[in-house]
């Protein structure tokens, strides 16, 4: 007989997990503390843009129209610790306020309250991310509490997911990997994932420390490659040099890779930057912090190219953005998604609009949560109407909508055909071709 799965927490990492195991054909019941969050999943909307997310959740939750019913939600510890076999605990951990650390309040919490309710033997699965040392004391922790004791086994099972791909990175993943101190909880999870197994996904079986590592050194290690593309950026662009041509031909190393080498204003988001700052907390709290020493920098040139986009903008417009119209296209900290957590994007316009620019935002679908967070920005409905009377016009988030624009109808609207690049993502010949003074990041001017 198949196992019975919950998944604790049902945010964008739950909601995805949950949808996701109902689709490889397990019974699934998900738990949230939020009832809002519940009953809006039990109604099959998701509180998220994700690309094939919701069309997923529909398929299966139950009280749905030709749904498989094989997905519930609930907001009762009891009926998941009477439910479920393997319990996957996908709660957040933010970064704490003041500092770099982890905040592990959260998962602290989800594993206190689930282990509670565990009177029979079963799997707890951790998937947040989560300071390296952290599974071994919530191993003790379900030992100590759950009344099945140590029949109540841990696993740490670390998520990949990129947003705007989350369904498929769940469903055929690049590797699955599992930090089991036993032979049952990796039996278990080869039956849970036998799907993707099957399919080829690599199954990388650990320890504890290492499963943990796994996630952060991934996040450090494109953040680094990320912020070196941008240092480049600041070379190029002092020797009147040209980036794009530098990634292009450093990448066909094969030691080195294309992906990952597109300059511009940087990344964001709720998981690089907190990631590799808790890394760093964790090492030093280690004794090993002078080995995550070169993290500061790779932190540091990442919001430097913020403030460099925020000086590129004023030197465009005269040098001062009083009395200046600034159009932002981009509010999400990258395309197919509606995150706008340490997006640079808004963090360039809110900039400007502090500087006295009035800036109009434009973003295909995370207006809403930008309005939540930026109030007092101006937004558009249409890339159009942002840019009608601009000054200068900002592209801050590589949206497929924004490559396709007609630089020539944009011309028509704005008050000064002048466009910056901040993502290296658009047509320069295209552009300049409209009348448009064009300049990208790590780029000559003309």
């Amino acid at each position: 007989m198949a196992p019975r799965i919950t998944v604790i927490g049902t945010g964008y990492l739950g909601a995805t997990h949950a949808a996701a195991m109902a689709e490889l054909g397990f019974e699934v019941l998900g738990l949230d503390v939020v009832p809002e969050k519940i009953e809006m999943l039990g109604r099959g909307t998701v509180p998220m843009y994700e690309p094939g997310l919701e069309e997923l959740l529909r398929r299966h939750v139950a009280g749905i129209e030709g749904s498989t019913g094989r997905l519930r939600f609930t907001d009762s510890w009891e009926e998941v610790g009477e439910f479920g076999d393997v319990h996957f605990v996908c709660v957040n951990t933010p970064q704490k306020h003041g500092e770099y650390a982890c905040d592990m309040s959260y998962v602290d919490a989800a594993f206190t309250s689930l282990a509670r309710v565990l009177q029979r033997p079963a799997l707890v699965v951790g998937k947040s991310t989560v300071p390296v040392g952290s599974a071994a004391r919530l191993a003790r922790l379900l030992t100590e509490l759950a009344p099945a004791g140590a029949e109540v086994e841990l696993a740490w099972n670390p998520e990949f997911l990129r947003e705007g791909f989350a369904v498929q990175d769940t469903l055929h993943p690049d590797r699955i990997v599992v930090g089991v101190s036993g032979e049952r909880g990796e039996k278990l999870l080869r039956e849970v994932y036998a799907v993707p197994i099957g399919e080829g996904s690599p199954f990388v079986v650990a320890d504890y420390p290492t499963a943990e590592l796994v996630k952060t050194a991934a996040n450090s290690f494109l953040a680094t490659k990320i912020s070196f593309i941008n240092a480049m950026a600041e070379v190029c662009e002092a020797a009147d040099g040209d980036v794009v041509k530098l990634a292009e031909a450093i990448g066909h190393d094969e030691r080195i890779g294309k992906k990952f080498l597109r300059a511009g204003i940087g990344f964001g988001g709720g998981c690089l930057p907190k990631d590799i700052r808790a890394f760093m907390a964790r090492a030093g709290e280690l004794g090993a912090d002078q080995a995550l020493t070169f993290l500061r920098e790779v932190d540091s040139i990442n919001m430097r190219r913020r403030g460099h986009m925020v000086e590129l903008a004023r030197e465009t417009v005269g040098g001062g953005f009083l009395g200046r119209r600034v159009a932002v296209l981009g509010a999400t900290f990258k395309p197919d998604s509606d995150d706008v957590r340490d997006s640079p994007a808004l963090n360039v316009a809110g900039q400007i609009h502090l500087q006295g620019g009035q800036v109009t935002v434009y973003d295909p679908k995370g207006m809403e949560n930008a309005a939540r967070l930026f109030p007092t920005l101006a937004y558009a409905p249409t890339a159009l109407e942002a840019c009608r009377g601009a000054h200068v016009v900002l592209h801050l988030t590589e949206w497929a909508e924004f490559r396709e624009l007609d630089p020539a109808a944009l011309g028509e609207v704005v008050a000064e055909r002048r466009i910056l690049d901040g993502r290296n993502a658009l047509s320069a010949d295209a552009w300049r071709g409209a009348g448009w003074a064009f300049r990208a990041m790590g780029r000559p001017q003309a």
